[in-house]
């Protein structure tokens, strides 16, 4: 099981941050969510090459904390306090048939208090540093039920790291809506899930 890297890193933001990709969005703005599916998938390393390795994580902010620090964060190694998102499925090398990686996020069963959840792929560093360039064929979809909210193959950030994915935000009336967009960061996986909520405020 991969682990997250525990250097420091920086805090910048990597310069790559654009909005969206060759697999555009494709509904721009989706409001009302209850139970949403993020999934990634990419191919195994050719042989004799280490494996490749992409995690998806979800951070929580509250809402006197939107754009700060999260309030807690879900990945391979870490659950929701309260059961309200999680990991399906989790690879280590993309080995296997569809989709490698899935989250599934019930948003409806949030505590009020959460008002946005940012969700993110990174790519482990390990054994040496690894973009999304170097990752084969990836892909990420967004869906809720049998609809689907965004895909990607995450060709606009082919030079970063990391990126995040899918943003979910609670509207005026308490409804949580679907912000599309793929942003590219710089950061190693734990400087990530420490900046992944700042870029992109609204």
């Amino acid at each position: 099981m991969a682990r997250w890297a525990k250097s420091p890193g920086s805090t910048r933001v990597g310069d790559r941050a654009v909005t969206g990709g060759r697999g555009s969005p494709l509904s721009g703005f989706s409001k009302g969510l209850r139970k949403i599916e993020v999934a990634v998938k990419w191919d195994p390393s050719p042989a004799g090459q280490p494996p490749t390795d992409l995690d998806i994580v979800a951070a929580t902010f509250t809402s006197d904390d939107a754009y700060g620090t999260p309030a807690y964060l879900v990945h391979f190694d870490s659950r929701s306090p309260d059961g309200t998102i999680f990991l399906n499925r989790d690879s280590t090398d993309g080995r296997g048939f569809g989709w490698d990686e899935v989250m599934t996020l019930e948003l409806d069963r949030l505590a009020d208090r959460y008002a946005r959840v940012v969700v993110g792929v990174v790519i482990q560093q390990r054994p040496g540093h690894k973009t999304f360039v170097h990752v084969l064929n990836p892909a990420m979809r967004v869906r809720e039920g049998y609809t689907v909210l965004a895909e990607d193959d995450f060709g606009s950030v082919l030079g970063a790291t990391a990126a995040t994915i899918a943003e979910f935000a609670r509207d005026g009336s308490g409804d949580w809506t679907f912000r599309p967009g793929v942003h590219g960061f710089e950061e190693d996986p734990a400087t990530f899930t420490r900046v992944m909520g700042r870029a992109h405020q609204r």
